[in-house]
């Protein structure tokens, strides 16, 4: 285990003597991300606070630059790993600047006076994390996606060399999540900044990190790369899932589909047609799709919420049976719409037009506003 800079060896962690996940073994590089991942109670919080010492493990060690966590003081401790958690601190009469300059009580004596030096980096921090036109707001009075920011600056001013956050997006809009992880991808490519990490957002959680750990029952289920745990329908399996689907390559999450037979055939491609296959499911109306390739942006929402799904493999050509299909379930359905427009049925997807045109010989190809309950 040489070669990483935060590892842990058979950690067992519980409460009262109680173990909960028993023998975890996980392991970060300087300069990497890893994410724990898995359903609310598993026990993500409960192994983050026995990392960094809120919690005693009731068994295994956890390693930190080569040294048992153990065996570090509180100074050394917090010279090397800082925390952001999802508990809120109240401080009484703490501007943002101050509750960021207390991250540099590590380094200052024992009556915590900064230098100039310190204030830089107080400075430094508050800039990284865009907060710096907060320093004279009072902390209480500012919103929760603030406060997440001012503790994330808090733990940068810290200088660590590992970052351990619980559920750090939780409170932030959309914008300031991507912000935030978008600071601390910087962080790790840049300042070699090892990130420990829980999270909720599936999507998020496969994009930003180097490994995930998934907690599951008593251990840890699975360990390895983005590409290893979003794989074979492993997530949905991890989560449980009873209701709607999961697609592990674009991170959509869809509502269950309408049941019955389809009532609108619909002709899409492009990602013309996922805003128009959502709308039928909020209204409760079984349609079907086609002719679409398994790369389509479309594929992905059509094959969770459509009734059925004519498609291609990708960059294959249309065959006949896809056609005669097509045209089969034209005959069957009510409507048929098209979200496609006529330049973009060309080269491969040519024959679409060809399915277009036999729906209007059967005088059933509408434009959508005209469906009685539907816009578009």
């Amino acid at each position: 285990m040489d070669d990483f800079y935060f590892y842990t060896e058979g950690l067992t962690v519980g409460y009262h003597g109680v173990p909960l996940i028993k023998n975890i073994r996980i392991h970060l590089k300087k300069g990497e991300i890893l994410t724990l991942i898995g359903p609310n109670g598993a026990g993500k919080t409960t192994i983050l606070r026995s990392i960094i010492r809120q919690l005693t493990p009731l068994g295994g060690i956890v390693w930190l630059d080569g040294k048992q966590t153990a065996q570090l003081s509180g100074k050394e401790l917090s010279r090397k790993l800082s925390v952001v958690l999802t508990e809120r601190i109240q401080p009484e009469l703490m501007t943002c600047e101050d509750v960021v300059a207390t991250g540099r009580y590590p380094y200052t004596g024992k009556f915590g006076v900064l230098t100039e030096k310190d204030r830089d980096i107080v400075q430094e921090s508050m800039e990284l994390v865009h907060i710096a036109e907060l320093k004279d707001q009072d902390f209480t009075k500012i919103s929760d996606g603030q406060k997440q920011r001012v503790m994330l600056a808090r733990a940068l001013c810290q200088q660590p060399d590992l970052l351990v956050l619980d559920e750090p997006t939780s409170f932030l809009d959309i914008r300031y999540k991507l912000e935030f992880l978008s600071i601390l991808q910087t962080m790790a490519r840049t300042r070699k900044l090892s990130v420990l990490m829980s999270l909720h957002e599936l999507d998020l959680a496969g994009r930003i990190s180097d490994k995930i750990a998934c907690v599951r029952g008593d251990r840890i289920d699975r360990f390895g790369t983005p590409e290893e745990i979003f794989t074979g329908g492993y997530l949905p399996n991890l989560y449980q899932m009873t209701v709607g689907s999961y697609d592990e390559l674009t991170g959509n999450l869809e509502l269950p589909r309408a049941e019955g037979d389809p009532e609108i055939l619909v002709i899409a491609g492009n990602g013309t047609g996922t805003g128009v296959f959502r709308k039928f499911q909020r209204q409760g109306v079984p349609f079907a799709a086609g002719i679409l390739w398994e790369n389509d942006p479309d594929y992905s929402s059509a094959h969770a919420l459509a009734a059925e799904v004519v498609s291609v493999k990708a960059f294959h050509r249309i065959t006949p049976s896809e056609i005669e299909r097509m045209k089969h379930l034209a005959e069957q359905c009510r409507y048929v719409i098209c979200t496609l427009k006529p330049e973009e049925m060309t080269d491969l997807a040519a024959d679409l037009k060809t399915i277009a045109a036999y729906a209007e010989s059967l005088g059933k190809l509408t434009p959508p506003e005209r469906i009685s309950g539907f816009s578009y």
